[in-house]
């Protein structure tokens, strides 16, 4: 499908928004506020974060300008939105939750919500400040914060089925990026696979939100138009004119011991395979956040992140904004699109990388991979790269497509690497056993 047909889908009249924004008792479980699985927006990490229900506005496009056309949009229904915010902190006032696709010509597109109802909370240096926030279009009545709560339904009677390949055809996929980068056609390579699982009943996303963030509370936790996780890796931070990125590359499955764990980190941080794959990662980010800022500072050398399912070899980059020529800074939906892909979901040279992706991995991604998150009014955001997520299926909301990835390098071992992938499905196969 050319570029040329993947163009932007959004009707040309916009909704002026009426937009309150009030302090409010901590509420401490924001979860618990969820009233119904439909039309839910979540972006928590410790507890922080917010929730959000109902559509009061919407962006959907395609292409390679999705995400700079989703950000040209918000700005403009902000020009004529009448905000009231009381708050004032990120994640206040008129705000948007999207998620997008990995590919420029997947036909999963990209999406930008403005909910009708914000709950938010978030620690500041006088303690924790909470709001709800309600977004109301033109002649549209209030939506009532008092609604009747569904039941929170779990999945039931789970069953597992395979994806695009088999196993043993995604080795086989895998050991053909490896000829290949032995060849020199590119460095590294990300491949991912897909699985799929249906329960008994239709996937109520607020069971599966509180599951990911119960056993993944320093992931972010996110439910955003139909898909669902907890990513470890943040993509993009924009707050007050500071930015900041995370670089997860290289993994070690961990084996629950945590005198073994402590022997496996430090392989993993002596890992010439895996610290190759991290600094291709980290030089690409590196080097697309550049034209953006005045200032930046990339580690020497990378951490390792300690999940309950895998650790992970990380860095963490961070800089000042600079202004453009009319003194404006990029907002964080900006840079997510100018960073988007990095090395650590595509592969290196990037460019090249991904054009091998669509034709080694046999599969659409749809956003899996793809930037996802929020964006304020203000151009302050958060957007995570959606890994460790399923898609619920819109034609049948019992069914999830799941979903794993892993680098590529001349020293992969096709085995290896599938027992990555199935480390890094466990997120999703565990929210949706319980």
């Amino acid at each position: 499908m050319s570029h040329a047909a993947l163009t932007d889908t959004q009707p040309r009249t916009m909704p002026a928004l009426t937009v309150t924004t009030t302090a409010i008792t901590d509420p401490v479980d924001l979860l618990a506020l969820l009233p119904t699985r439909h039309g839910v927006a979540t972006w928590l990490r410790r507890g922080e974060g917010f929730v959000a229900w109902g559509e009061a506005a919407r962006y959907d496009a395609r292409g390679p300008a999705r995400m700079r056309g989703a950000d040209v949009w918000l700005h403009a229904l902000a020009r004529t939105a009448v905000v009231h915010d009381a708050v004032r902190l990120p994640g206040s006032g008129l705000l948007a939750a999207g998620s997008f696709a990995f590919d420029d010509d997947d036909p999963a597109g990209g999406a930008l919500v403005v909910p009708r109802v914000v709950v938010g909370r978030r620690t500041t240096p006088t303690g924790v400040r909470a709001w709800v926030t309600t977004i109301d279009p033109d002649g549209a009545p209030p939506l009532p914060l008092d609604a009747p709560t569904e039941p929170v339904v779990a999945p039931r009677d789970v069953r597992w089925s395979a994806g695009t390949t088999s196993p043993e055809e995604w080795k086989a996929r895998v050991a053909g990026a490896v000829a290949r980068i032995r060849a020199g056609e590119v460095a590294k390579l990300v491949l991912a696979r897909d699985a799929w699982a249906t329960s008994a009943d239709p996937l109520d996303v607020r069971c599966l939100l509180d599951r990911f963030q119960a056993a993944y509370p320093s992931t972010w936790t996110f439910a955003v138009d139909g898909l669902v996780g907890a990513t470890p890796e943040l993509l993009v931070r924009r707050e007050r004119g500071l930015v900041a990125s995370r670089v997860l590359a290289g993994t070690i499955r961990r084996t629950g011991d945590d005198a073994s764990d402590l022997l496996r980190a430090a392989e993993l941080a002596r890992s010439s395979k895996d610290l190759e794959e991290h600094e291709f990662a980290v030089a690409s980010l590196a080097e697309a956040l550049t034209p953006f800022v005045a200032s930046a500072n990339v580690p020497d050398s990378p951490s390792v992140l300690h999940l309950p399912n895998v650790m992970h070899l990380a860095t963490d980059v961070t800089g000042a904004l600079a202004h453009d020529g009319d003194g404006v800074r990029p907002s964080a939906l900006v840079l997510a699109d100018a960073l988007h892909p990095t090395a650590a979901v595509g592969g290196t040279p990037t460019d090249v990388a991904v054009r091998l992706v669509r034709e080694v991995e046999g599969m659409d991604r749809g956003r899996y991979a793809g930037p996802v998150g929020w964006l304020g009014a203000d151009g302050d955001g958060e957007f995570c790269i959606a890994l460790r997520c399923g898609a619920i299926d819109p034609a049948d909301e019992r069914r999830i497509r799941l979903f794993a990835g892993c680098g590529i390098v001349a020293a992969s071992d096709p085995g290896a690497e599938l027992d990555e992938t199935e480390a890094k499905l466990e997120p999703v196969r565990q929210a949706l056993l319980g």
